[in-house]
This record gives structure tokens, sequence and C-alpha cells, in this order.
């Protein structure tokens, strides 16, 4: 576990050291020796925010110190930390810190600080996560899918969920399963799917996928969604997938698997999918 854990700070680290330069997530995840796709989902699952979020947020914090100990000009900081403009800087640094770049230079001007991560994971007893190992053949999927940006998706994905569900009973599928997939950089496809059979007629609107041959780890989430998922979601990425054994993470997919609600919320059963191959 401890060597995960080193990795993912030194992730962090890096991103430390190159608060001022053009940063790509590949390199990043590299640090980690994860797949960018994966280290944005424990990234956000760990720290509460996306790693976006988390540059923006130190440069802020950065620019600040330096504006306020130093006889900085304005500009030459907006540059530095990555901004084309002294108003685009101006407006960010004033959603941060509540005053303009030039009020921070004044004698005891209110700042807001940003501390650094320093990852620190600890393995609590008594608390259970209901999982299994499976493998399973490839399998298609067809569905509806569309492409978000890893910053704001927490908050788009269920907007498309809820467009679909609005059209009723014109939906060309059932909504079986959530599936991430194909990352590059930043941006991913989402797809609301079903199982497709090759022998069937592709529903109106939708496409195919196929889903390779893996080892999967399955979770079970209890309860109300979307709070039991995202429990369970945090909780793999905090506490199974350090003290993992004998497998690690394989592919670029994220699925969650949607059964068909219970009488009762709180007995509502769905699951969340983890690809993974023999270490």
């Amino acid at each position: 576990m401890q060597g995960w854990i080193e990795g993912f700070q030194a992730s962090i680290d890096f991103m430390e050291r190159n608060l001022t330069e053009d940063m790509r997530i590949e390199e990043i995840a590299g640090k980690a020796a994860l797949s960018p796709f994966y280290y944005q989902r424990i990234f956000g699952a760990l720290c509460g925010i996306t790693v976006g979020e988390y540059i923006r947020l130190r440069r802020m914090s950065q620019a600040a110190q330096e504006l306020a100990s130093a006889d900085t000009k304005v500009i030459d900081v907006a540059i530095k930390y990555g901004y084309d403009s002294p108003d685009s800087f101006a407006k960010a640094f004033q959603r941060f810190h509540g005053i303009t770049p030039s009020q921070a230079k004044e004698p005891g001007a209110p700042l807001k600080s940003f501390a650094p991560l320093h990852i620190k994971i600890t393995m609590e007893g008594g608390n259970m996560l209901d999982y299994r190992i499976m493998e399973k053949a490839p399998f298609t999927i067809a569905g509806v899918r569309k492409r978000f940006n890893g910053e704001t998706s927490y908050q788009k994905i269920p907007e498309f969920w809820n467009e679909w569900l609005a059209q009723g009973d014109a939906r060309p599928i059932k909504g079986m399963f959530g599936v991430c997939t194909n990352m590059n950089g930043r941006d991913f496809d989402y797809w609301i799917a079903d199982l497709y059979a090759p022998w069937e007629d592709v529903p109106d609107g939708c496409e195919t996928l196929v889903i390779p041959g893996s080892y999967w780890a399955q979770f079970l989430c209890k309860g109300p969604l979307p709070d039991s998922l995202q429990k369970v979601n945090t909780r793999i990425w905090s506490e199974w997938l350090p003290s993992l054994q004998g497998y690690v993470l394989a592919g670029n997919y994220d699925i969650e698997i949607y059964m068909p609600p219970a009488e009762k919320p709180e007995d509502d059963v769905n699951y969340i999918w983890v690809p993974l191959k023999k270490a």
C-alpha cells in the first residue's frame, strides 16, 4: 500500500514544482503510474476536487503571496501563472480572494490560502466493503453517448441523465449502464446504455461499443442514489485500491450497473465495476 501512496504523492509534488508551467494530465498521472482516466477518477474521490481545480487554487494562493511580499507587477504575476491578460487574472483572483490583485499589494490585505495536498490514507477496522472479483468475456453495449469535460462532469452528467429520463416511453433503451470511457486528456465519453445482442437492430439514435473481456471487481452499492454510489466509489479508491494484491487496474472504463428500483429507496441495489488484470 505504501508504494501506491508514495506514487500518488509524487504526482502532487510534481504539480507543486511546476505550478508556473503548462502541465499535461498525462505527465501528472504518469508520476503515479496510472492512466489519466483513473488518475482523475481517484484524485476526485480522494481530494474532493478535480486536478484542474487543485492547480488553479494553488496558483491563486501562490500568486497572492508573491503580490503581497514583493514589488512585483500584476501583469508579470498573471503571465507567470498562465493567464493571457491582466483582466482574466484579475477576475480569477477576485473570485478566489475577494479583492483585486492591486489591493493584495496593500499592507494588511486579507488573503486566502490553499495549502498543498498531502495524501495520507488510514485503514480503519470494522468497515465492510462488499465486492467480488469475476471474469467476464467481451460484451457489447448499445446506447447514447455524450462528450464531457472532467472539470464539469459531476454537474453535467446528471443533467444528461435528466434529459434522457425526460423522454419517457420514447427512450430507445432502459439505461442499465452508465459507462465512462475514451478519455483524451480531460475529456471523456459517457454512455447511457443497455446490453446489446449482435442479431438485434441497433435502437434508433444509439451506437454500440464493445467492452473487452477482463477480470472485474464488482462492488455492491445499497441504498438511495446517488449517495450509495458516491460513498462506495470514494471507498474503492481510498480503502480498497491501496490494499489490493494480485491485481492491478486495467483498461480505461468506469462502469455503473443500475438495477430496477426497489419498493423503498433504502433497499435499492446497484453496482460499480472496476476492470482488473492479474499483477
